[in-house]
């Protein structure tokens, strides 16, 4: 048995039975979300044979069952990064647990910057689009034809249209750009900024990409929502750091909860 399917067995043993469809990882600053959740059954990443932990701050290292407005949901409330360890396949593990726990929607969110004056720090933005010019892929030495995914659909568009249909519903504005992975951890520098608005990007960030190609190789539905929490380098005078960071992702943390409980109650009119 592969390590997903050890630690699947052993949440089984710990009351993670049936079906989550549904699954959400959460960014830094963003644990406050998991609150949405019903009924929860908490695991902490350390306890779960072969998961990946996260050692940054603003991430609660725990995975969260349960319900979110009655729909079964299975909650990372923290993720791992390829800055942290070098290994940018440092997802695969969780992802492939979400896909034998029954996960085929995935809801990433993420804290960002923006490098579009008219995408300012605190709105929440839908990602429709991304770019990944690292060189860095975690299907890379992956054996199989299943490691020839096609990204022209990466972000799913009805999962798109109901996260939009539900900031509408809670009278949120949210914006929708397109997603430029930097490895990190560094910032961007402001010529990295000026290269990535022209080749496209709206926002830059250090997440997101990796969970998606993997994703989207277990054949989840993908979308993903990220807070903006600052402008990037060289567009204002202030410079980017991780205590900002995390600091706004909290202070939006409540509209992220608004737009997943709408997004949630939803899925009455598609079930």
């Amino acid at each position: 048995m592969d390590n997903a399917g050890i630690a699947a067995t052993y949440l089984r043993d710990r009351g993670l039975t049936g079906s989550f469809r549904h699954g959400l990882v959460l960014g830094s600053g963003l644990s406050a979300v998991a609150e949405l959740v019903k009924d929860p059954i908490t695991v902490a990443y350390r306890d779960i044979p072969g998961f990946p932990r996260s050692n940054v701050t603003g991430h609660a290292g725990q995975l969260i069952a349960g319900r979110i407005e009655g729909f079964p949901a299975l909650v990372m409330s923290g993720r791992s990064h390829y800055y942290e360890s070098g290994n940018i396949a440092a997802m695969r593990m969780p992802l492939e647990l979400f896909a034998a726990l029954g996960v085929d929607n995935l809801l990433l969110t993420s804290s960002a910057g923006s490098v579009n004056r008219d995408i300012a720090p605190g709105q929440l933005c839908i990602v429709r689009d991304h770019i990944n010019m690292t060189g860095l892929n975690p299907l890379i030495g992956e054996p199989g034809d299943e490691r020839f995914v096609p990204m022209n659909a990466a972000y799913g568009a009805k999962l798109r249209a109901r996260l939009k249909r539900a900031a509408t519903e809670a009278s949120m504005r949210v914006s929708e750009g397109v997603y430029m992975f930097f490895p990190g951890p560094t910032f961007e520098t402001p010529a990295e900024v000026k290269a990535a608005k022209v080749l496209g990007a709206d926002l830059v960030g250090m997440s997101v990409v990796p969970e998606v190609v993997i994703a989207r190789r277990f054949g989840m539905e993908t979308a993903a929502v990220s807070v903006v929490t600052n402008y990037a380098a060289g567009l204002d005078a202030v410079f980017p750091g991780h205590e900002e960071t995390k600091r706004m992702a909290s202070d939006r943390a409540l509209a992220f909860r608004r737009l997943f409980t709408h997004f949630f109650k939803g899925l009455g009119d598609v079930m």
